[in-house]
C-alpha cells in the first residue's frame, strides 16, 4: 500500500508542471502521466492535449487551476472597455472592469507553466476558461469585431476592395442595351464588331482551356508524400461559416473528426450568425469535440460568408488555415498532404486549392451536369492554370492558406459575394501563387433549378464585382501581373462574365447565319474571311468545352456521364440566364447573399449516409468514384 502511494507520489512529481497540479484535485497521476507521454509524442503542451482530446473538461481544468493558485474563478468575466481584440484572446489575458482583481487569465502552454512556477501577480488575477474569456471579449468588443470583419480590407488596401459604383453599373447596362439593340437592328454589323472586340478575350479562354487539358494532373498524387511524424506537424486551423445548416452540421462534425491529423493540433472554428438558433441547437444536441470552437459573429452588415470568415481569421492559431463549407467531406489525408506540399513549395505559394467533386451526382439531371462541370473545372482547368502560372479564381471551399499570408493580404472581401474568386486574383496581384492540391472534397450540388439558379446568380454577380473591382485601374494590374498573367486574369473574370452574357446571342446568330439562305438574310452576309474567323471561334469554343470535360470524366472514371454531354449547351444557356439575373441583382441588391440550402441530397457516389445521420460511412474513395 505504502509502496503504491510512493510510486504515485513519484509519478506526480515527475509530471509536467502544466498538468501536475491536477493530481491534487481528483485526477489520477497514472492517467496524467500517460497523457503527458502522448502529448510529447504529438508535440503539444500537456494541458492542450488533455483538453483538446477530451480527457479533462475545460471547466474542470481551470476551476482546479484556480483552486491550486488560490484565485477566484470567474464564470462570467466583466471586462474593461479597454480590452484588446484579438490580442486578449490570443494571449489569454484581459483587463477586468473592477478594481481588484485587475486581470482575468486563461493561460495555456508556456504561459500556464510560467504562472504555476512563479505564482507572480496572483493577487491581481482571476481565472476563467479560454472559451469564457473569448465570449467575454466578443461581448465587450462586438462593434469593433463587426467593423473589422466588414471593412478591414477597405481600410487597409482600398485599391483592392470591392467598389462597384452605380455609375459603373449604369455604364455596363447602357453598353449591354446598345449591344442587344444593335444585334436586333443590324445583326450582321453588330456581330462583326462584337466578334472583333471580344474575339481576343474569348480566344484567350479557349487557348487556356485546351492547353490545360493537355497537361497531366491526375486526381491522386503520383508521388507518395513521406508521412510526417505527429510531433513535427504544425497546428492547422479549420474555419467553416455556417448559417441554417441544422441538416448537415452533425455530418460535418463527423467528417472533420475523421481527418487524419492529431486532434490536439486541430484548431477548428465554426462561425455562426447571432440569429441562427437552429444551427446552434443542432450543435448542442450532438457531442462536439473539444477542439471545436463555436464563434458567434456580432450582428452587422453585410450578411455574407466572407464577413463570417473574417471574424474567425484573427483568432486562427494554425500555421495553415483551410476553409470548408458545411456540406463538405474532405479526404481524411488532405491536411497531411497539404503540410507536405507547403513544405516543398517556395514561400510565394500562398494557397493550395484542393479538388472539389460532387457527391449527389445521381439526384437529378442538373446534379449530373453540375458534376461534369466541376470535374472539368477542378480536375483539369484549375490544376492546369496553376501549372502554367496563371492566376486562379479559387473555389469557395478547400482552400489551404499560409495563415500569415492570408492575414497579410487582409483576409476576405466581406462585400464580394464570390470572395473566393476575388481572393485568388488579389493573391496574384500581390505576388503570390496558388497551386493544385490533388486531394478531393465531396460537395453537395443543388438538385432543383430554383436552388441552382439562386446559387449561380450569386456567383455571376460576384464575378462582375470581381472583374469591375480589379480592372478599375487596369494599367496597375498589368504592371503587377505582367502581360501573360494579366491576360489570364481578364479571361477568368471578364471572360467568364461576357461569355455567359453573349453565349445565347452569338450562338443563335451564328447558327442562323449558316442555316439561312443568303437571300433570306441579306443582313447576315459575311465575307469569306469573317465566316472563317467565326467558324474557327465557334468550333474551337466547342472544343474548349468538350475536350476538358472528356479528360475530366476519364480522370474521375465517370464515363457513365458521357450520354449527358449533349446537354451541356443547354446547361450553359442556363448559366447565361443566371448571368443576366446577376447583373440585375447587382443593381438592386449588390451585396445580398443567396443562401444555398444543404442536406437535401438523395444519392451519394461515395456511400455517405444522408438525412440527419451523424456518422457518415465514408468509403475508401473520396478521390475517385466507380464508373
Amino acid at each position: 500500500m505504502r509502496q503504491g502511494l510512493a510510486d504515485g507520489a513519484a509519478q506526480s512529481t515527475a509530471l509536467p508542471v502544466e498538468i501536475g497540479f491536477l493530481s491534487s484535485h481528483g485526477h489520477a497521476p497514472e492517467a496524467l502521466w500517460q497523457a503527458a507521454i502522448f502529448a510529447q509524442a504529438a508535440g503539444v503542451s500537456p494541458d492542450e492535449f488533455l483538453i483538446r482530446e477530451g480527457l479533462v473538461s475545460e471547466d474542470d481544468f481551470y476551476r482546479a487551476l484556480a483552486a491550486e493558485l488560490g484565485l477566484p474563478f470567474l464564470a462570467i468575466p466583466r471586462l474593461s472597455p479597454e480590452v484588446r481584440y484579438p490580442d486578449s484572446v490570443l494571449a489569454g489575458l484581459a483587463p477586468l472592469a473592477g478594481a481588484r482583481p485587475n486581470f482575468v487569465a486563461a493561460p495555456r502552454g508556456p504561459a500556464l507553466a510560467d504562472l504555476l512556477k512563479t505564482r507572480r501577480l496572483h493577487r491581481l488575477l482571476a481565472i476563467t476558461t479560454p472559451t469564457r474569456l473569448r465570449e467575454a471579449v466578443f461581448l465587450a468588443r462586438s462593434p469593433l469585431i463587426a467593423r473589422r470583419a466588414a471593412h478591414n480590407l477597405a481600410d487597409k488596401a482600398p485599391h483592392l476592395a470591392t467598389d462597384v459604383s452605380y455609375r459603373q453599373i449604369a455604364v455596363l447596362f447602357v453598353v449591354l442595351t446598345l449591344i442587344v439593340f444593335g444585334l436586333g437592328y443590324a445583326p450582321g454589323l453588330s456581330t462583326g464588331i462584337l466578334g472583333a472586340l471580344m474575339g481576343p478575350l474569348f480566344l484567350s479562354m479557349i487557348v487556356l482551356r485546351i492547353a490545360t487539358a493537355s497537361l497531366n494532373n491526375p486526381v491522386e498524387p503520383e508521388d507518395h508524400a513521406i508521412r510526417i511524424e505527429d510531433a513535427d506537424l504544425p497546428v492547422y486551423t479549420i474555419i467553416a461559416a455556417l448559417y441554417r445548416e441544422k441538416r448537415v452540421v452533425a455530418r460535418f462534425i463527423e467528417a472533420v473528426s475523421r481527418i487524419d491529423y492529431p486532434a490536439s493540433k486541430l484548431d477548428i472554428k465554426l462561425v455562426l450568425e447571432a440569429d441562427d438558433q437552429e444551427t446552434l441547437e443542432a450543435l448542442r444536441s450532438i457531442v462536439v469535440p473539444r477542439n471545436v470552437e463555436i464563434l458567434i459573429a456580432p450582428p452587422g452588415e453585410p450578411r455574407t460568408k466572407p464577413r463570417a470568415l473574417n471574424v474567425a481569421l484573427p483568432l486562427a492559431r494554425g500555421r495553415y488555415t483551410v476553409i470548408y463549407d458545411a456540406e463538405d467531406v474532405p479526404d481524411p489525408g488532405q491536411l497531411r498532404l497539404a503540410v507536405s506540399r507547403f513544405a516543398e513549395a517556395p514561400p510565394r505559394v500562398a494557397c493550395l486549392q484542393a479538388r472539389l467533386t460532387i457527391d449527389n451526382t445521381d439526384d437529378t439531371w442538373l446534379t449530373r451536369l453540375f458534376t461534369i462541370e466541376y470535374a472539368a473545372l477542378f480536375d483539369v482547368f484549375n490544376p492546369g492554370l496553376a501549372e502554367v502560372g496563371s492566376p486562379i479564381a479559387l473555389g469557395g471551399t478547400s482552400n489551404h492558406f499560409r495563415t500569415a499570408v492570408l492575414r497579410k493580404v487582409h483576409g476576405w472581401d466581406a462585400w464580394n459575394v464570390t470572395e473566393d474568386a476575388d481572393l485568388g486574383i488579389r493573391l496574384a496581384r500581390l505576388g503570390y501563387e496558388v497551386t493544385d492540391l490533388p486531394s478531393s472534397t465531396l460537395e453537395e450540388a443543388p438538385g432543383t433549378l430554383r436552388l441552382w439558379m439562386r446559387q449561380r446568380t450569386r456567383w455571376m454577380k460576384g464575378y462582375v464585382q470581381t472583374a469591375a473591382s480589379h480592372t478599375r485601374r487596369p494599367w496597375i494590374m498589368l504592371h503587377q501581373l505582367g502581360i501573360w498573367r494579366f491576360s489570364g486574369a481578364l479571361a477568368l473574370t471578364w471572360g467568364t462574365v461576357l461569355s455567359a452574357l453573349v453565349y445565347p446571342l452569338f450562338t443563335g446568330l451564328y447558327v442562323a447565319s449558316w442555316l439561312a439562305g443568303p437571300e433570306q438574310t441579306p443582313e447576315l452576309r459575311w465575307t469569306a474571311a469573317f465566316k472563317a474567323y467565326a467558324l474557327t471561334l465557334f468550333l474551337s469554343g466547342a472544343a474548349s468545352v468538350f475536350i476538358p470535360t472528356c479528360v475530366a470524366l476519364q480522370r474521375r472514371r465517370l464515363w457513365r456521364l458521357m450520354p449527358w454531354l449533349p446537354l451541356l449547351p443547354f446547361y450553359y444557356g442556363l448559366v447565361s440566364v443566371a448571368a443576366w439575373r446577376g447583373l440585375w441583382e447587382l443593381a438592386i441588391a449588390p451585396f445580398r447573399w443567396n443562401k444555398t440550402s444543404h442536406g437535401l441530397a438523395r444519392t451519394s457516389r461515395a456511400g455517405l449516409l444522408q438525412k440527419h445521420q451523424a456518422s457518415p460511412a465514408v468509403t475508401r474513395s473520396l478521390k475517385t468514384a466507380p464508373p
